[in-house]
């Protein structure tokens, strides 16, 4: 289904972004890093919206909807899964948050009596199971990093990534019934944006420390943290918008939660190293099960 395919190519660009973000993200420091690449992507989003005058389709309900969607499941859940990586590192982070995809299916079926067949239930399980192998036993045992060490109570770190997880999933709960109302995917995906954006500007205008930039935004700094922008929350947001409008809300979760095995062959392409033996099990398993999910009846 054509649906299927934009959940998809939302989990590549984001996998795409991911990488462009490595490097900003470490050096600005993370809620500087979100701040800047959202108020980039605005400022072509705003400019395009007005011009199209789509905004005006735009009911009281509607904005309401929206502005918590984005609260929830850009500021809040992204805000959560740094803190997680943090507390947890980024492997560990991408096993908990990959759980975005069963609150999802969970809330589809409740919230809109979403049923899924049993082949795209098995399809589902190894998608997700797929990407959690993939992550967990994913890394040699040359590549450990400083930053896989656990920091203070891993019961929070727990707590944080299920959280980012749940936050996700309501987000695109949230926006589900504003895409089936007749609102475009861009419309969407820009008030969604806008509404973390002055989340984030609010924030820095109060003088806390932790939302200051720790390096000046110039140079290379500032290209990878624009295209990372316009990347993955410019088309990477718009393209599941896209998805979300006919697709099940569940398998919407499933498919675009394929991202971290999309970035093994980045990494393997970056980095010059093929991936671990779990990462290539992890990997089988997600195709098998989104074959599975793709060809269901």
């Amino acid at each position: 289904m054509t649906y299927d395919w934009f959940a998809l190519a939302a989990a590549a660009s984001w996998a795409v972004s991911a990488l462009l973000s490595a490097q900003p993200s470490r050096q600005l420091g993370v809620l500087a890093f979100t701040r800047w690449r959202i108020t980039a992507l605005l400022l072509v989003f705003i400019p395009l919206l007005l011009w199209l005058g789509s905004w005006r389709q735009l009911n009281a309900t509607a904005w309401l909807l929206l502005v918590g969607s984005g609260v929830a499941g850009i500021f809040i859940g992204d805000t959560a899964m740094f803190a997680c990586m943090n507390r947890l590192g980024p492997r560990r982070t991408g096993v908990l948050y990959a759980t975005h995809a069963l609150f999802s299916a969970l809330l589809g079926w409740w919230l809109r009596d979403e049923r899924m067949g049993l082949q795209a239930v098995l399809g589902g399980i190894l998608v997700v199971g797929g990407v959690m192998v993939a992550i967990a036993w994913g890394s040699r045992r040359d590549e450990s990093h400083h930053l896989e060490t656990v920091r203070g109570s891993w019961h929070w770190g727990v707590a944080l990534g299920l959280t980012a997880a749940l936050c996700q999933a309501v987000g695109s709960a949230m926006v589900k019934p504003v895409l089936l109302s007749g609102v475009d995917s861009l419309t969407a995906a820009t008030v969604r944006a806008g509404a973390t954006c002055a989340v984030h500007w609010v924030l820095f205008a109060s003088g806390w420390k932790m939302v200051r930039a720790q390096v000046p935004l110039r140079g290379k700094t500032l290209g990878l943290t624009v295209l990372s922008g316009w990347v993955g929350m410019g088309l990477g947001m718009t393209l599941v918008m896209l998805a979300l409008h006919g697709g099940d809300l569940g398998l919407v979760g499933v498919l675009s939660s394929v991202t971290p095995v999309m970035v093994l062959p980045l990494l393997w392409l970056v980095q010059g190293k093929p991936p671990a033996r779990g990462a290539w099990v992890g990997a089988v398993l997600t195709v098998v099960g989104t074959v599975l999910v793709l060809t269901r009846q």
